[in-house]
């Protein structure tokens, strides 16, 4: 076998590369903080266009996109594990007594 060449499932790190990979997934999960970002300003622009009584006519039309949007968030907070991020911005806020709890990682039953 070849330098640089490996057979079978196993992963060949070369010198220098685990740091890489770390840079990569700083990059990466800063990225997804700003994904989630721009999501919870999605929703916070929702909350307050049904607390607009001239909105009240579609009023059924934003709830239905804010379920969506919260969707989106709940499974993309849960596929990137970012959930110290949403306990901290939850803390750091005033969260609206209407506003939904952040999601919780799963508890593990065994």
């Amino acid at each position: 076998m070849r330098h640089g060449e490996h057979h079978g499932h196993g992963r060949h790190v070369h010198k220098g590369e685990d740091h890489k990979h770390s840079r990569a997934q700083t990059f990466r999960r800063g990225r997804a903080l700003a994904f989630l970002e721009t999501l919870n300003v999605k929703r916070a622009t929702l909350i307050q266009q049904l607390e607009q009584s001239e909105l009240e006519p579609i009023h059924p039309i934003i709830r239905g996109e804010l379920k969506a949007i919260e969707m989106v968030r709940n499974e993309f907070i849960a596929m990137f594990e970012l959930y110290e991020s949403v306990n901290e911005e939850v803390e750091g806020s005033n969260v609206e007594s209407g506003d939904p709890k952040p999601v919780e990682p799963p508890q593990d039953d065994r």
